[in-house]
């Protein structure tokens, strides 16, 4: 009986986001179009799916993929590559590559993610705080959205780079739009044209039409077992933007003088073109999917970011819950829905980077992929499960039968 009524429940959930799934189809096959016209602007062929050794001087499928991002992104250029290891990894490259002593990095989205927080402020272990680089912060408001008459006065103090999170991180908030980031970005140029503007931008390529790139900002940067892999590209990141940054942050991967005229992969890179291919497609599962939890948790009485009835602005979905056992228990039912380890039971414990534990439901077929559905927090209050991801819808609402079998 219990089964039958969390069936219904679904199917009503359902009819009630038939409208915003409407939009976010929409959204994808506009995206898809982009991603098919950069492929055949760039003259796409199997050539360039080889692999290469060595230095990889010359390597075309490498230097082709790098054209192909920042055509889809609307970016002077790109750095794709397995030889960055994670988003952290990418954000990391991007701010030692364009700051330097003395400068100052300013966040107008707050304290950001428990990751990048080691990397900007980390005492003895190579942050930018080590050389000298100074870090300053402004919180969102309560409504979420910028703080303008405080990131004003921060600009009389010529800040080298303004830094914008996009994703909402382990915060309790909604993630922010593109468009709310372009305006903002147009704002902070009117006043400090020098002024790098950068973009987190994990979580959030092709959930909406738009690339932060497109409207003002000078570098975005991202993981590739997240959104552009397409669930499928088996590791590394991308950094896009201005030609002039994105060369610097070059240097910084590899050696100056050299940046990208080596970096070879002998796996070779069809699983990258194929990957953001797919990814349009693979993101609207995960959006969709995300659309009926908020609705089915909503209607449960949990207290959901985003709400019911909103378009998610990334492919997370945070979901409060009361106490630190009933996080853990969701997380650990995440994991028994997954394709890949599903007999195992995940443990909170002391994930690198983060400083309270963090329980990680990740049945993945890409170790850590956040675009696969998977399931994280910290054991901290608020007690806030991130679900996340879906390579297809199906497989989100399987998810959810079996979940809620536990939680009703």
């Amino acid at each position: 009986m219990k089964q039958v009524k969390i069936k219904e429940l679904i199917k009503e959930c359902e009819r009630m986001a038939q409208n915003n799934f409407e939009i976010v189809e929409e959204i994808a096959l506009k995206n898809q179009k982009k991603v098919l016209d950069a492929f055949r602007k760039n003259r796409i062929s199997s050539i360039h799916f080889n692999s290469s050794n060595g230095y990889g001087y010359d390597d075309l499928g490498r230097d082709t993929l790098c054209r192909l991002y920042a055509d889809v992104f609307g970016a002077e250029s790109s750095i794709v590559s397995p030889l960055i290891v994670s988003g952290t990894h990418a954000l990391s490259l991007a701010l030692f590559g364009v700051l330097r002593p003395n400068d100052t990095m300013l966040s107008i989205t707050g304290k950001p993610y428990d990751t990048l927080d080691e990397v900007i402020n980390g005492n003895g272990i190579g942050s930018l705080k080590d050389y000298n680089i100074a870090y300053k912060e402004v919180s969102l408001l309560d409504n979420g959205s910028f703080d303008w008459e405080t990131i004003q006065k921060e600009l009389d103090n010529k800040p080298k780079l303004v830094f914008i999170q996009r994703s909402k991180g382990y915060d309790w908030r909604d993630a922010l739009s593109v468009y709310d980031i372009g305006k903002i970005a147009v704002k902070i140029k009117e006043i400090y044209p020098e002024c790098i503007i950068m973009i987190d931008n994990c979580y959030g390529e092709f959930v909406e039409e738009v690339e932060p790139t497109d409207l003002g900002a000078d570098i975005i940067a991202g993981s590739l077992i997240k959104n552009p892999g397409g669930g499928i590209a088996p590791t590394g990141g991308y950094i896009a933007g201005k030609e002039c940054y994105i060369k610097q942050i070059s240097y910084r991967l590899t050696a100056p003088g050299i940046g990208m005229e080596v970096g070879s992969y002998s796996y070779g890179h069809r699983l990258y073109y194929q990957g953001l291919f797919l990814a349009p497609s693979t993101v609207k599962n995960a959006i969709k999917g995300n659309i009926l939890g908020s609705y089915i948790f909503n209607k449960l009485g949990f207290d959901t970011q985003p709400k019911a009835a909103t378009i998610p602005k990334d492919i997370i979905l945070g979901i409060k819950f009361h106490t630190a056992k009933e996080l853990v228990s969701f997380c650990q039912n995440v994991q028994k829905a997954s394709p890949v380890d599903g007999y195992v039971t995940p443990e909170p414990w002391e994930m690198p980077g983060y400083v309270h534990k963090v329980i990680m439901a990740a049945g993945t077929f890409v170790q850590g992929a956040s675009l696969e559905l998977t399931a994280d927090g910290a054991v901290r209050q608020p007690y806030v499960a991130y679900l996340q991801g879906g390579l297809t819808y199906e497989h989100y609402k399987i998810a959810l039968e079996e979940l809620l079998a536990d939680l009703i």
